[in-house]
């Protein structure tokens, strides 16, 4: 059944799920759904220039001759008119940014359904992807979900699950998810469009929350267990990126590894220790640091100002940094 389609979604993420709406397009031999238009957030100021650069998915939709909407908030009562005109059949929602409310929600015939990067209710909010590594989950998944008033509360289409690896970052887990969530919503899309798919509403008492990060999320409480760390060091890649200080200069850890507890017994947290060579210890790993339990090996980072690099590469240019305490 092929259907009138708006797309909502701004990042990265949003760029699989709206590649292959537009590839279920009106072109195929047996005809498909029709993307009418993109909704997106505004243009920002980025990079050091401060220049304004589009989201992804407008450049995407664009190249692709899709119109393009940008209001600062799409539920105002001139954005909603001009949504109506649009005579959407669907709305499908990938990390838009903004929260719809009522008179959005019902203006298409067959709702609004939104691909979310968790295994819903687990992980409902803004930043689910770094929460999930966060948790020390085994594995994360996409939910295809139809949209409520309520934060990611809305009855579940579909679910995937994908495994988390112990080299995963945010950003290499979100790539995968991406792809996961625009496979699955377009293997639904059918049956929810036909009226053969029931949607089955969340266990709400299961329900745990991910909220937006903060740049100071990302700076090093050395107090805290080494796996706490290597998993935040994970979690906060790409953004907001994770730090401490070494001599009062912004200190980045890009690649790390924990050690088993033990290690580094009576030395303050903090403190710059050689990597031991043990079986667990990561190779390239220059040096390890003492944490609350347990070391953590340092395998890649980068100094304020300076390029990133290999551990080993930073310990040769940096004499005296043994015993130095970082934080």
């Amino acid at each position: 059944m092929s259907a009138r389609i708006v797309f909502m979604g701004s990042p990265d993420f949003a760029l699989p799920v709206l590649r292959r709406l537009l590839e279920s397009g009106p072109a195929r031999p047996a005809g498909g759904h029709e993307v009418v238009a993109v909704y997106t957030q505004p243009d920002r100021p980025a990079g050091r220039g401060r220049a304004l650069q589009a989201p992804p998915a407008k450049t995407l939709a664009l190249a692709h001759g899709v119109p393009v909407f940008q209001p600062a908030r799409v539920s105002t009562p001139d954005s909603v008119e001009e949504l109506a005109r649009l005579a959407p059949d669907l709305i499908v929602i990938a990390a838009y940014g903004q929260i719809l409310k009522q008179p959005v929600l019902d203006i298409p015939r067959r709702g609004v359904v939104n691909v979310h990067a968790s295994l819903l209710p687990r992980h409902r909010g803004a930043a689910p992807v770094a929460a999930a590594i966060l948790a020390g989950d085994e594995e994360a998944g996409v939910t295809i979900m139809q949209t409520e008033l309520a934060l990611d509360a809305g009855p579940i289409l579909a679910q995937r699950r994908v495994p988390i690896s112990p080299h995963d970052t945010t950003g290499t887990l979100t790539e995968r998810l991406a792809e996961e969530g625009a496979d699955l919503l377009i293997e639904v899309l059918p049956a929810w469009l036909g009226g053969s798919l029931a949607p089955t509403p969340q266990d709400a008492s299961r329900a745990t929350y991910a909220p937006i990060l903060r740049k100071e999320d990302g700076r090093v409480d050395w107090g805290l267990p080494a796996e706490d760390i290597w998993r935040r060091v994970r979690a906060f890649t790409p953004w907001p990126g994770t730090f401490t200080y070494l001599d009062g200069q912004p200190l980045r850890l890009l690649d790390t590894w924990p050690l088993a507890a033990g290690e580094g017994e009576g030395q303050p947290i903090g403190t710059v220790v050689l990597c031991p060579a043990r079986a667990d210890a990561p190779v390239g790993a220059g040096f390890a640091v003492v944490t609350g339990r347990g070391l953590l090996a340092i395998v890649r980072l980068q100094l304020a100002g300076r390029r990133a690099l290999p551990a080993t590469d930073f310990l040769r240019g940096q004499r005296g940094l043994m015993g130095k305490r970082l934080g």
